[in-house]
């Protein structure tokens, strides 16, 4: 217990340190989280676009739409703000610099997942979170503690999801050897399908959603929590998915730590 609380007060020392680096350019700071905002907003825009020309989209209407957006840009926000590092591997491998972290008596995956703090996370955060409580109170749930505490779930299931998916890609570097990790970029991209109800697309895409498995980051905990039909049933395995995506992430990046071969400089 006493080396979980001692890693847990490193980690935020490690996070302290990049963000009062990244805030000393102050305007810089600013200007990339209202650009995270605005890209946001322009997201919101399309979805708005979308439900004056039609009502009800596959079943969803527009605040159950924008329930799941929300619970996609708390993740990505959170995940940018905590564990921005996962995406700085390919760098760390390809230049050596992984050799410093070998050596450190600390574990190396937290080294890496708090190797740099994404600012934009933060416009993301906060979008997400007014959003979330927008949508919420214009939907058809039933609160009580006990729906509370089962939101909270699924919300922070998803966030593991997604901070597993990241981890998992960006993992891939010690294998592919490339200066930039295009899968993980790709993949990344995907998530934004996963933003709206998955009975738009086809078989194909479905399917790849489910697989990769982003679409447990926002679509089936909503899907979960609006009581959705065949989604809220699949949405109910939310928690075991995030934590099965967890233990695969950790063994994917323990299994490239083995084959490391430093940059040999």
């Amino acid at each position: 217990m006493n080396g979980t609380i001692e890693a847990v007060r490193i980690y935020r020392r490690l996070l302290g340190a990049h963000l009062r680096a990244v805030l000393e350019y102050r305007a810089d700071a600013m200007l990339t989280i209202a650009a995270a905002v605005l890209g946001q907003l322009a997201g919101l825009i399309f979805v708005a676009t979308i439900f004056r020309q039609v009502p009800v989209l596959e079943g969803w209407t527009q605040w159950e739409v924008l329930c799941v957006c929300a619970m996609v840009m708390l993740a990505e926000g959170i995940g940018s703000l905590f564990f921005e590092g996962t995406w700085h591997l390919s760098g760390m491998v390809n230049l050596g610099a992984l050799d410093y972290l070998l050596v450190r008596p600390y574990p190396v995956i937290l080294q890496v997942t708090g190797a740099a703090v994404g600012v934009n996370g933060l416009g993301n955060v906060v979008v997400g979170t007014v959003l979330l409580v927008a949508a919420v109170g214009r939907t058809d749930v039933a609160w009580s503690p006990v729906t509370v505490l089962w939101a909270g779930l699924l919300l922070a299931s998803g966030l593991l999801v997604k901070i597993a998916v990241s981890l998992a890609t960006n993992a891939l570097t010690f294998w592919l050897l490339s200066p930039s990790n295009s899968v993980a970029v790709s993949v990344h991209m995907l998530g934004d399908l996963a933003r709206y109800p998955l009975t738009v697309y086809g078989t194909g895409v479905r399917a790849l959603l489910v697989v990769v498995p982003v679409a447990f980051v926002g679509y089936f905990p909503a899907a979960a929590l609006l009581d959705k039909g065949v989604s809220a049933t699949i949405g109910l395995l939310t928690p075991v998915v995030a934590l099965a995506c967890a233990l695969a992430a950790w063994r994917i990046f323990e299994a490239g730590l083995r084959r490391y071969e430093s940059a040999g400089t």
